[in-house]
């Protein structure tokens, strides 16, 4: 090939590129009507229960492990108490092992659980690669492992007997959409990341994706910090996007609530008060994030994860493995939770729980 045919094609290649990323983008007026409409359907009342009618009736006595990434996370946590609850139903004893942020490799966890009698395992916001080696030790031993936010993929995929969660990309998209929204289509947005873990860098994923697609808009650095990280380093990322992007900086979207709390610290408020920059959460909906969005403080919404129906659908996934039957294949649709619809879908408690009557129907389902 010669230098000039190489150029050429060079050339051609850069130019067919140029015009994909002009298709990706519409009208900045087109473009903000599909989210301010985006956005408008994720803030509706969720007053409709959407999932499954039918199922086996509950099996009596079992014994849940929870492996939990951090029981600090307000969602963790709260997946663990609302099990607790939905397995009473059946005298379910739920016990859990905290990791305190740092999962081990290997068969260990898994191993651990096993020796604890489990009947079945849970993996909650544990990433499923991670104990690739421990899993078929469940299988040996015929215990079903489910997860909650434990891969970027939902429903049963890798070893997985079924993965729980609003769909990562799309809670994502959604945060970007209502930022987008309240900038009028002029952001200027940082993204805080966790690419530890696959379901929240799916999560930033849909993020990005959605802000490329603004004309108008700009994505001023997309920052990798551990969920769990220390505060300082938290607080160091800020004041450098702070010093490097000025007033061209407007929002934050984070995948997860957590960061916020981090943001709570007097000296970080301060730069962004100098900024006026306000922020989204792709997730997950904590009690903190829900004051937060009553005071009118730096967020302004929270793509929530209806975390009490995410662990009675745990629950009620076990049992149908317990039971040798398929997993329902229920996916919840993502929410938005702004100061205008904060009032409902139990924002009165500062969570999200969908008022689809989702309890008495998994009951009956499972026989009382």
């Amino acid at each position: 090939m010669s230098a000039f045919t190489s150029k050429c094609l060079t050339l051609m290649f850069v130019a067919v590129s140029m015009i994909a990323d002009a298709a990706a983008q519409e009208n900045p007026m087109q473009f903000l009507s599909r989210a301010n409409a985006k956005t408008a359907r994720a803030a509706s009342l969720k007053n409709k229960w959407d999932g499954p009618v039918d199922g086996p009736r509950l099996v009596k006595g079992k014994k849940i492990v929870l492996i939990a990434q951090d029981l600090r996370d307000a969602g963790v946590l709260a997946i663990l108490n609302n099990m607790r609850e939905a397995g009473a139903a059946g005298a379910w004893e739920v016990l859990f092992i905290d990791c305190r942020g740092n999962c081990s490799t290997g068969a260990g966890l898994i191993k651990q659980a096993i020796d604890m009698k489990a009947n079945g395992i849970v993996l909650v916001g544990v990433d499923v690669a991670t104990q690739a080696k421990g899993l078929p030790l469940a299988v040996d031993a015929h215990i079903p492992v489910v997860g909650w936010h434990a891969s970027g993929k939902t429903g049963a995929s890798d070893g997985l007997f079924t993965n729980i969660g609003t769909q990562p990309k799309e809670a994502g998209q959604i945060a970007a959409m209502a930022t987008i929204a309240d900038s009028n289509g002029k952001a200027g947005i940082v993204v805080l990341t966790d690419n530890t873990n696959p379901y929240l860098a799916q999560r930033a994923a849909g993020i990005t994706e959605v802000i490329k697609q603004c004309e108008s808009c700009r994505l001023l650095s997309v920052e990798d910090v551990p969920l769990f990280d220390s505060p300082a380093r938290v607080r160091q990322t800020i004041e450098n996007a702070a010093k490097k992007h000025g007033s061209k900086w407007t929002h934050v979207i984070a995948v997860n609530d957590f960061y916020f709390d981090f943001l709570e610290n007097p000296q970080i408020a301060a730069v962004f008060g100098q900024n006026k920059v306000s922020g989204v959460s792709a997730g997950d909906g904590s009690a903190n994030a829900y004051k937060r969005i009553k005071a009118g403080a730096v967020q302004v919404g929270t793509v929530p994860e209806p975390l009490a129906l995410h662990a009675w659908q745990l629950v009620d996934e076990l049992n149908r493995a317990f039971n040798n039957q398929q997993p329902s294949g229920y996916h919840a649709q993502p929410h938005l939770t702004t100061s205008q619809n904060i009032s409902y879908d139990g924002g009165n408690r500062l969570t999200f729980d969908p008022s689809n009557d989702y309890k008495a129907t998994y009951k009956r389902i499972w026989g009382h």
